[in-house]
């Protein structure tokens, strides 16, 4: 009888256990939206101050009453009325929610300063875009004058991309656990990669495979 109900118990933790292994997390990832929001972060953090048409030189100054920084920091307010007609409600919520990071925020202020730099670099073909979403010296022989470039540029992106893939957890109402963020964070990567790849000029080198760089045409 206590051999019966012993292995009775013993099944009966093992069907509990099993069906706890079992049990995932499915975080839902919505590519297009996450692709426009970094877009948007980009006009918004990144580029900010660059001319929005061709042709127009000359942008009208300020008011004396309003801040060069103003579109930064309630950014919150500001991006939703400009991208509303362009981006859906989702891409709109999750660059709101991923401005107000601080960590990100100051991620996108040192890319922006480091901006002219990298630029040069990646004109002279002395780095390229990666399929991961960072950069990565491709002519060794200069290596030296732009590695700390590639250095800071790569831990400010990862910052981005974290706090990408906490927003979407949070937007998916899930708890920011290690399994969910596993299972979202490549592909917030991959998503950042795809993003830089199309904003890349021509003549600017992508890593398309391990050791194989492509000239942007």
């Amino acid at each position: 009888m206590k051999q019966s109900l012993l292995k009775w118990l013993v099944t009966g933790c093992c069907g509990i256990l099993a069906a706890c292994a079992i049990i995932t997390v499915n975080v839902y990832f919505p590519e297009k939206d996450v692709k426009q929001a970094y877009q948007s972060l980009d006009d918004m953090l990144l580029h900010q101050g660059d001319a929005k048409t061709k042709g127009d030189q000359t942008q009208p100054e300020p008011k004396s009453e309003e801040k060069p920084q103003s579109r930064l920091l309630p950014f919150s307010i500001s991006l939703v009325p400009e991208a509303a007609a362009q981006e859906s409600a989702t891409a709109d919520t999750l660059a709101v929610e991923i401005a107000m990071m601080p960590d990100v925020l100051n991620a996108y202020s040192e890319m922006r300063a480091r901006l002219p730099q990298l630029n040069a670099l990646r004109n002279n073909g002395v780095v390229g875009e990666t399929f991961q979403g960072l950069v990565s010296v491709r002519d060794r022989s200069r290596a030296a004058e732009a590695q700390k470039v590639v250095d800071g540029e790569n831990m400010n992106r990862k910052t981005i991309i974290t706090g990408m893939a906490r927003a979407i957890i949070k937007i998916n109402k899930q708890k920011e656990t290690k399994e969910a963020m596993n299972q979202v964070l490549p592909k917030a990567a991959a998503s950042y990669a795809a993003t830089k790849k199309e904003e890349a000029k021509p003549g600017w080198w992508l890593l398309v495979a391990p050791d194989q760089w492509v000239q942007k045409q």
